[in-house]
Parts: structure tokens; sequence; C-alpha cells
């Protein structure tokens, strides 16, 4: 018997099939309106394209599959967040965010949460549990965190949440299902960015939320349409394209990690790796149980910026981008934007070149910036 995830990615390749009659088109049509035929009664159809699209909807059917949950899609990760946030919280409340997590998500908060009375804490991704969630109306989790890979434990979260009365919500950008199933330990909502390994291709913004509870459902369904923050049916196209791909691509990339965050901390070039495959990770236990897969994701600490910089430039098979989980290796300095790391540190996100034609690339470069 296989197991649940594999039932899944075997089953998503057939979605569409069970809806199509004689003739129709395998491939998923794209549908540009903005209008749709509407005479008499407009109950029960297709009525405006900012409530409306029958291409989002198909990979809203793919992303729910994976999640396990109904999925609403977003025209970027940033947006999915912000429609989680601001459908289940009110002016008075307290909410929780990591301090090391996405640094977007605490500047929305500071920006515009805080003037309409809701306010909010830090807490570092490792400590997250540590003082418990009383008092916190809605708790946001991101494990494992971006850029500094620490991990928290979504099970536990869950029960800390449930006993405060608080709603668990979990950006699991960095894992995708085919890594993690946050609504599966629990959490009451789950954001992605599917921007990044969902589409894979570098070619399209676009997000997502899911989620079993059908009030906090409906008033994402909500925010959406009253705000418009809809995603386009060519984004939504290319996404859907991408998730067929995924559970490919997402194994060819943590298989390849595996293999080089190793190496790389065995070169004299690189102060520290953080991973959570690697054994010295203080939270490896964790991954193992919560996690199926490590990630594509490597942080390394070069010596300074500018060892950084040069790595980054040297190496001909990475590229020099911001955002993860191309198919191509990209990587970026991190401290740049602002994040509490080190001025060398580098988040690497491995693609899908042959492993070792990539780790000889790398290893080169590094040897360079050794020198």
């Amino acid at each position: 018997m296989t197991d649940p995830i594999s039932r899944r990615a075997a089953e998503l390749l057939h979605l569409r099939q069970r809806s199509l009659g004689k003739g129709a088109p395998v491939s998923l049509p794209i549908t540009p309106t903005s209008v749709f035929n509407l005479p008499g009664d407009p109950a029960g159809f297709a009525q405006y394209g900012r409530f409306d699209n029958p291409t989002w909807e198909a990979t809203e059917e793919l992303l729910g599959h994976l999640d396990g949950a109904p999925a609403l899609a977003f025209p970027s990760g940033m947006a999915a967040i912000a429609a989680a946030i601001f459908a289940a919280v009110k002016s008075g409340d307290r909410i929780l965010l990591p301090a090391d997590g996405y640094y977007t998500t605490r500047i929305l908060s500071e920006r515009f949460l805080n003037r309409l009375g809701v306010s909010f804490d830090l807490r570092p991704t490792r400590q997250f549990l540590e003082k418990g969630f009383e008092g916190y109306s809605l708790v946001f989790a991101e494990t494992p965190s971006n850029p500094g890979l620490d991990l928290c434990d979504l099970q536990q979260a869950a029960t800390l949440a449930k006993e405060a009365g608080a709603v668990l919500v979990v950006d699991n950008t960095t894992m995708t299902p085919f890594g993690q199933n946050p609504l599966d330990l629990g959490a009451d909502i789950v954001v992605a960015a599917d921007t990044k390994a969902p589409n894979g291709h570098s070619d399209a913004l676009f997000g997502h939320v899911a989620s079993r509870d059908e009030p906090l459902l409906q008033a994402m369904r909500d925010w959406r349409k009253l705000s418009g923050s809809i995603p386009g049916p060519f984004e939504a196209w290319l996404v859907h394209r991408g998730l067929e791909t995924l559970e490919l691509r997402f194994e060819r990339m943590c298989t390849s990690a595996e293999t080089i965050a190793p190496r790389l901390a065995e070169h004299v070039a690189v102060g520290s790796v953080v991973y959570p495959g690697l054994a010295g990770h203080p939270d490896h236990d964790l991954a193992r149980r919560q996690m199926r897969r490590f990630g594509f994701l490597i942080g390394l600490t070069l010596a300074s910026a500018e060892a950084a910089d040069r790595f980054i430039e040297t190496c001909t098979l990475i590229l020099p981008a911001t955002s993860f989980g191309g198919v191509h290796s990209s990587a970026e300095r991190r401290a740049r934007w602002g994040d509490a790391v080190e001025p060398g540190f580098v988040r690497l996100s491995i693609g899908c070149e042959p492993c070792e034609e990539l780790w000889a690339a790398i290893s080169a470069a590094l040897d360079e910036v050794a020198t």
C-alpha cells in the first residue's frame, strides 16, 4: 500500500480527467474573462471576474488536494497571508509572529495592523512555544523559518493554540505539502507562496490559503472578493502546470540538498551550515518527526559580505536572485534585506540541476573564495 502523500501525488495528475467530457481538452484552458453570460437569476452561476474564474478554480482544486482541505488562490504569498490575518482578527486583538520568519509579515503588521488596533508580539521560532499562547487571538508560525531554517513543533503549537482559543496559521512556503502538512498536525489555516516551488519556474506570482474551518474559509473568501485580491487566469494556469511536476522537482531538489549540505559543512571557506537534515542541527530530531523531507534550502555563512557576494557571482550554476524554489539553483546574501543574520550568510536554494554537476560548480566557486 502506498503512503497518503504518494497517493495524493498520483491522483493529482488525474483530477481534471474526472470532469472531462468526450472531446474536451486534456490541458487546462485559460479563461481570460471579466464577465460571464448571465441572463435572469444569477444565483448558482459564475457572475463576475472578481468572484469566479474557472482557471484559478482548477488550480485551487490541485492545491486543496495536496493540502487535504479546500483552498483559495491569491495573487501572491503576501496576499494570502494578509487574507488569513485580516479575516481572522479584529480591533483590540493581539497576535504572535515569528521574530525570524519572512520579514514582510512583520512589516505588514507594524505598518497597518497597529493603526487598526491590532497589536503584535515577536518570538524566535525555536522559542516560539515557551510562554504559551494565552492572550493571543491569532498565532502565526513559520517552520522551517526563512531564512534561518529553525523549527517549532506544530503539533504542540496546535494544542497550545486550541487551549488559548487562538487561530493557528502556518506558513508552509519552505516545505510545500510534499514536505509537511500543517493542517494534519492541527493548524487552522495554512498559507503559502506558490511563487516558489509549486510554480517552480520563476515566472508567476501566486499564493494560497487552505483550511478545514468553514467560517474561517468563508471569511477569507469574502476578503478576497471585497478587497479584489484575486489571481490572474494566466498566473493560475502557470501554477497549475507547475503543480503537476512538483513532486518530481521537490524530490530531486531535496535529495541534492541532502547530498550537498554535509559537503558544504566540510569546505574550508564555509564557517557554518544550517540545514535541518544535518545531525548537528538543533532541531534535527523534530525535523525527522514532523517533515517528510529536510527541504531544499541551505543556509551557509562565509567569512564576510564580500566573500558571500563573490561566491554567488562566481558560481556558474547559481542564479543571483531573491526568492527560491525554482528549477535553477539560486542564492542571495540575506543581510542585504535586513534579516538578522551574519553579513556573510547565504540562503542557497537547490534546484534541479544534476547533483554532481551542481556540486562541482559550487565547490569551484568556494575554492576561489578560499584563496
